[in-house]
């Protein structure tokens, strides 16, 4: 297999007692991470100087529907209401097997373009298994890591999950793709009765894979105590938003391990309510980070986590200056924490804990060079700090799994001009199944 030995570069591992940013080699074989130390000798190994950049693990996206691709901007002023109405009233139903592929793979190219290289594709919208395969396929067209998270559209509460699909990709689809992981994408207890949440819940811990569900707003319904009294909480849950849910709910899913995604330029801008990244902090956890929808935010995650950094820093802020009559003298969230929100939590998050989120031996050769040589990061005082105000202009390299699928700036596939048809032709046939008043112009 081939060895790539990284030399040059500031290097951000992510990982415990390590310096936070350090110049150190690393050396990749096959698709693992086989060192990472100073002056690694490997005759054997292809060099790549990588001085006056920084290496980063590869940025994770845990929140995503990326079948919305074809659709991005058109709820740029879209309230939730709105999208609800829009998305999943009036277009989910035109949605074709070519609509589902060409969005996941345009979408999941434009994630590697942004230095995302593990995404959590939340696809609640498998009309049948020809939909679902669609997507699947489009991922590993675009070779991105990925946590495929099955769903469909919004079902009366007393309806379980589909299961025989979840078996039907665990036994083929999925399975035969290394860079795949099968997960349920859930109503949830918030919008399932109790006995069908329970029943899925008691599904996903069967067969060992994550179950993600939205809860935004409002109350806990009886569906979370039920679920909780079953005892199916667990670090394989993770929940998305999680707006609203009450100091003693939160507490009690951080001690099972539950994770959490807040999408922070989502859930401000169209009224989902307040991120919890603060609830979370203040119990010793953290929250992961996704983009949601391209329909209505760009799917940046570095932009994710510094809105959510501000956006927490703020609110720290105005409560000290509430309690205390002046500005608070230390930062209350610091950017290498930012920075874990988008690796570290995220790997935690989509169950790849031991696969990705981190540099260092034996984990996934999952790497982004970001070029801190560029005028709008140089000089680079606090690497950390410059990994995180990156752009998509300064993201160089990509690699996945030890293949690069970024080099020099330019994604590393053929056909783009096709891609970019194909989806713009998807997107506008889709809009005309919206009503003419949410039509663009």
């Amino acid at each position: 297999m081939s060895r790539v030995l990284l030399r040059g570069a500031q290097v951000i591992t992510m990982t415990p007692d390590r310096p936070d940013a350090e110049h150190v080699d690393i050396l990749v074989d096959g698709d693992r991470i086989a060192a990472v130390g100073e002056n690694i000798e490997a005759p054997d190994a292809e060099v790549v100087d990588f001085s006056g950049r920084i290496l980063i693990p590869g940025l994770v996206n845990a929140h995503l529907h990326t079948w919305q691709t074809a659709l991005r901007s058109a709820g740029a002023d879209w309230t939730l209401m709105e999208y609800l109405t829009h998305l999943h009233g009036e277009a989910v139903g035109h949605y074709t097997p070519a609509d589902m592929h060409i969005s996941d793979l345009a979408g999941a190219l434009n994630q590697l373009n942004c230095g995302t290289t593990t995404v959590g594709d939340w696809c609640h919208n498998a009309l049948s298994p020809e939909h679902a395969d669609a997507a699947v396929e489009g991922l590993v067209q675009a070779g991105i890591r990925a946590v495929f998270l099955h769903g469909t559209p919004y079902r009366a509460p007393n309806i379980p999950h589909p299961l025989a699909e979840i078996d039907r990709l665990l036994d083929g689809p999925v399975r035969d793709h290394g860079l795949l992981t099968l997960g349920m994408a859930l109503q949830g207890p918030q919008y399932s009765s109790p006995e069908t949440a329970v029943a899925d819940f008691r599904a996903g811990a069967e067969r060992g894979i994550v179950v993600s569900m939205h809860q935004s707003g409002g109350e806990p319904s009886p569906g979370w105590e039920a679920v909780r009294n079953a005892g199916l909480f667990s670090p394989l849950t993770n929940v998305v938003h999680g707006v609203d849910l009450p100091e003693d709910w939160m507490k009690t899913l951080v001690e099972a391990g539950v994770t959490f995604t807040t999408t922070p330029e989502n859930e401000l801008g169209q009224g989902h309510g307040t991120p919890i990244t603060g609830s979370l902090l203040s119990l010793h956890a953290a929250p992961s980070l996704g983009t949601d929808i391209d329909t209505a935010v760009p799917g940046t995650v570095l932009t994710a986590a510094r809105i959510a950094l501000a956006h927490q820093r703020g609110l720290d802020h105005a409560h000290h200056r509430q309690t205390t009559g002046m500005y608070a003298n230390t930062p209350s969230v610091t950017s290498k924490e930012a920075l874990a929100w988008a690796t570290v939590e995220g790997a935690k998050a989509l169950g790849l804990a031991d696969k990705v989120g981190r540099i260092e031996a034996g984990m996934q050769a999952d790497l982004v060079a970001v070029d801190a040589r560029a005028l709008n990061l140089w000089p680079a005082h606090d690497p950390v700090a410059t990994a995180l105000h990156a752009d998509i202009a300064n993201i160089e390299a990509v690699m996945v799994a030890g293949t690069w699928r970024k080099r020099d700036h330019v994604l590393l596939v053929s056909g783009l001009d096709e891609v970019r048809d194909q989806l713009r032709e998807s997107g506008e046939r889709l809009l005309r199944g919206i009503r003419p008043a949410a039509s663009p112009g």
